[in-house]
């Protein structure tokens, strides 16, 4: 029991003793902090002591000989300042080098630099990469069992021709005026229809056929359908075509498009009957055969 209470007793001890150190060490150092401070004093200098800057430095007269006292000098005017004199500093901005500025006139360049004396000489052209496409020899060939799609637009099987010289027409083209139109592409196609009464056609073609819409010349029995159409008004001109004249003649007389609906008139042109002599029998390649 003694040895357990000399045991507490001795660390109480020791906590008292390293206590005791700690406090005479923090005096002895506040004691030499205070030994090597003296008194200082901030002194402010009166505002009459002190030199307008504006006014270009110090005033001469309250500058006394023997003083270090700084000198302001006046900023230098940048616009006479020297450049050769100047001391380049971190902050000083490199002067620009002297370079030739290059023109660009676009008259400088339109030519070369020498222009020869001599003519050009003009080369021959070059020959072509690949030879054109040679067209089809055309042949007159005879086509049976024609279709009247529109007045001048035929049809052979599933191949389509246009009669040469007009403008193709649509079957669903309305004339005449309002509240007294009329479907003059459809008795344009019935009167074609009535001309052509399923007789064959003299055309000339490519020798090879064709596939798609030819557009070429045809007769039938020795007529031009064509010019059937344009004399009768169920026909435009195209461009540059003979037909124009025939064409202006239906429209004075307004026949066909140019007119009033035939079908209340009674006027409708009649297909005229063609007799066969036997010397006026079509020629040609009968591309479907059968006989004439």
């Amino acid at each position: 029991m003694k040895r357990h209470l000399l045991t507490i007793g001795g660390g109480l001890a020791g906590i008292a003793l390293t206590v005791a150190l700690l406090q005479a060490g923090a005096s002895v150092i506040q004691g030499r902090q205070d030994a090597q401070t003296s008194d200082f004093t901030l002194e402010t200098p009166d505002i009459a002591d002190v030199p307008d800057l504006a006014d270009g430095g110090m005033d001469p007269a309250k500058t006394t000989a023997g003083e270090d006292t700084p000198v302001l000098a006046a900023p230098a005017d940048p616009a006479h300042e020297d450049p050769a004199t100047t001391v380049s500093t971190g902050n000083a901005l490199p002067q620009a080098e002297d370079k030739t500025v290059r023109d660009i006139a676009p008259e400088q360049f339109g030519l070369p630099d020498e222009v020869p004396a001599k003519p050009l000489e003009r080369i021959e052209p070059r020959t072509p990469l690949s030879q054109p496409l040679a067209r089809p020899e055309p042949v007159p060939a005879v086509l049976r069992h024609p279709v009247a799609l529109s007045a001048g637009l035929i049809q052979f099987g599933d191949r389509l021709l246009q009669l040469e010289g007009i403008e193709p027409e649509k079957a669903d083209r309305i004339c005449g005026e309002t509240g007294k139109t009329w479907p003059c592409g459809m008795v344009a196609q019935t009167a074609f229809r009535n001309f052509l009464r399923a007789r064959a056609l003299l055309c000339t073609v490519p020798k090879n056929g064709w596939q798609g819409t030819l557009t070429t010349a045809c007769s039938v029995n020795n007529i031009d359908p064509a010019g059937w159409l344009a004399e009768n008004g169920w026909a435009d001109a195209a461009a540059g075509s003979p037909l124009a004249g025939k064409v202006a003649t239906a429209r004075q007389s307004r026949l066909g498009f140019f007119g009033d609906d035939p079908r209340d008139l009674n006027t409708a042109p009649a297909p005229r009957e063609e007799t066969l002599h036997p010397g006026d029998a079509e020629t040609g390649v009968d591309m479907t055969g059968e006989g004439l």
